[in-house]
């Protein structure tokens, strides 16, 4: 909830902001998706239009490249114990075929590169989003581009 209401997340009761993720949620689209491993849920990935995430066009490093109506996967989660078992890949296959599916023009990532810095994330690493076919499209600070997949060609 935070990229979504800024800091009012911190001042609000913890109650409030799942009430609101809640309404969230039940108001559809769905704002990411879910792996599990039989029962377990072993990875999470925040998805959705890019509008619906206010926060990044307050911060210069994460402020729109263009207009176009891209949506965004910006937050990326795998439970200790399962990473490096291909789940987040599965996750950012998924995604590419929702967004597609939504008809949004590209998906955009802000993930790390480790490659520059070796900071623990929450929004996946630049090598496994080059793997999957995402390029750069900005890169304001060393460590952390804006990266793209044309879903035209997924």
């Amino acid at each position: 909830m935070y990229p979504r209401i800024g800091s009012a997340y911190r001042q609000r009761p913890r109650d409030e902001n799942k009430a609101d993720f809640r309404r969230i949620v039940r108001r559809g689209p769905a704002p990411g998706l879910l792996a599990f491993h039989g029962d377990l849920c072993v990875g999470w990935c925040q998805l959705t239009p890019r509008e619906d995430i206010p926060a990044f066009d307050r911060i210069w490093r994460l402020k729109r490249v263009d207009d176009r109506p891209v949506w965004s996967l910006s937050c990326l989660y795998i439970r200790i114990g399962y990473r490096r078992r291909g789940v987040a890949t599965a996750l950012i296959t998924a995604a590419l075929k929702v967004a597609k599916r939504a008809k949004a023009p590209a998906l955009e990532v802000y993930p790390f590169d480790a490659a520059v810095s070796p900071s623990s994330t929450s929004t996946g690493y630049a090598s496994t989003f080059v793997r999957l076919g995402f390029k750069t499209v900005a890169r304001r600070i060393p460590a952390r581009p804006i990266m793209r997949h044309d879903l035209s060609k997924v």
